[in-house]
């Protein structure tokens, strides 16, 4: 670790944490304010900042001279973004979830106001294979997943949502009125995670936790899954901070920083 860390540019240290330091800012700032959120000598600050500057990564206001990110840095968002599988990032973190809690994991996302599952790491007896497969869609409503994903949508958007696909009782469990779903979103939004007792399915429940992507939006979710006799409360207060970890983990591989919810 102590070779790794000799090796490091301080150079290209400094420049990144001005980059990060306006980024955190809501509108321009000052060389003297930056340099000192960066704990560096505002010569220093302008070297790198000129060299940003050149290649177009800030931008100067002619007038105030205060710097600010330039729209670049967008530009490779946006093209890193499309480089970048959730599935693929977030396959590693589900083979752990399985691995500490035991039992089937499963990653989903919204396309045309359903929850797909995207991807499943099946638990040790293979008992969900069949429930949870990869390209099965579900009722956002009626998921764990799907009702964190539904913390996106506005009140319109809900509205829309229920006028086009209803709320259907796919048990004697699930959520069938606007109320009802509502309240059930807004001590989601409190907790930051979901549950599903026999929602969905008779016989299971699952705990699931949100994925954000750099803005915060919630583009994902993953969930724990298993039989009832083997998620009692108990082992479910156990299991959702293994979950609630995970799917932190996984934000912060799409540059999720905590902020932006």
């Amino acid at each position: 670790m102590g070779e790794k860390l000799s090796k490091v540019n301080q150079s290209v240290e400094k420049a990144i944490q001005l980059v990060e330091a306006m980024a955190r800012e809501t509108g321009s700032v000052r060389l003297q304010d930056l340099a000192a959120k960066c704990g560096m000598p505002p010569s220093t600050a302008l070297r790198m900042l000129n060299t940003l500057l050149i290649h177009g990564y800030v931008s100067q206001d002619p007038h105030t001279q205060r710097y600010s990110l330039s729209l670049k840095f967008a530009q490779l968002g946006s093209r890193i973004s499309d480089q970048v599988s959730l599935r693929d990032v977030a396959h590693p973190f589900l083979l752990e979830l399985s691995h500490r809690c035991q039992e089937a994991s499963c990653l989903a996302c919204e396309e045309d106001m359903e929850v797909v599952y995207t991807d499943v790491v099946d638990g040790p007896d293979n008992i969900l294979k069949i429930m949870q497969r990869i390209g099965k869609r579900a009722p956002m409503h009626a998921t764990g997943v799907g009702k964190l994903l539904l913390l996106n949508y506005s009140d319109s958007q809900l509205k829309e949502l229920i006028a086009v696909k209803g709320l259907p009782a796919l048990t004697p469990n699930t959520l069938v009125t606007r109320g009802a779903l509502v309240e059930e979103l807004d001590r989601i939004r409190r907790q930051g995670y979901a549950l599903d007792d026999e929602e969905c399915e008779l016989c299971s429940r699952c705990v699931a936790a949100p994925v954000r992507d750099y803005s915060g939006r919630i583009v994902g979710a993953i969930s724990v899954s298993c039989p009832i006799p083997r998620m009692s409360m108990e082992r479910i207060r156990q299991i959702t901070p293994v979950v609630v970890e995970i799917g932190g983990k996984i934000s912060k591989e799409l540059a999720y920083d905590g902020t932006g919810e």
